[in-house]
C-alpha cells in the first residue's frame, strides 16, 4: 500500500499478466518478448493471439522477417515498447 498526501491511502492494483497481454492484443502495441534461457534474443512485433497458457502468436516483428511465430508462455517476458515502428 502506497501514502499520497495527508495520510490518504492510495492503493496500487496488481494487473494479471493475462489481462496485459490482451490489452496489447486490443491495442495492437508494438512489444518486446525476451526468451527466457536465450537472454541476448529480443523479438520485436505486435500480438497476434495468445491462449489461456499465455504461448502466443507474433506478428510483424522485427530484425529478420520470420512470419508468424508462436512462443510457449513459461518462456517468455513481455516488456512494451514505447516507440512503435
Amino acid at each position: 500500500m502506497a501514502y499520497h498526501g495527508q495520510g490518504q491511502k492510495v492503493q496500487k492494483v496488481m494487473v494479471q499478466p493475462i489481462n496485459l497481454i490482451f490489452r496489447y492484443l486490443q491495442n495492437r502495441s508494438w512489444i518486446q518478448v525476451w526468451l527466457y534461457e536465450q537472454g541476448n534474443m529480443r523479438i520485436e512485433g505486435c500480438i497476434t493471439g495468445f491462449n489461456e497458457y499465455m504461448n502466443l502468436i507474433h506478428s510483424k516483428t522485427k530484425s529478420r522477417k520470420l512470419g508468424w511465430i508462436i512462443l510457449k508462455g513459461d518462456i517468455t517476458l513481455l516488456q512494451s515498447v514505447s516507440n512503435q515502428k
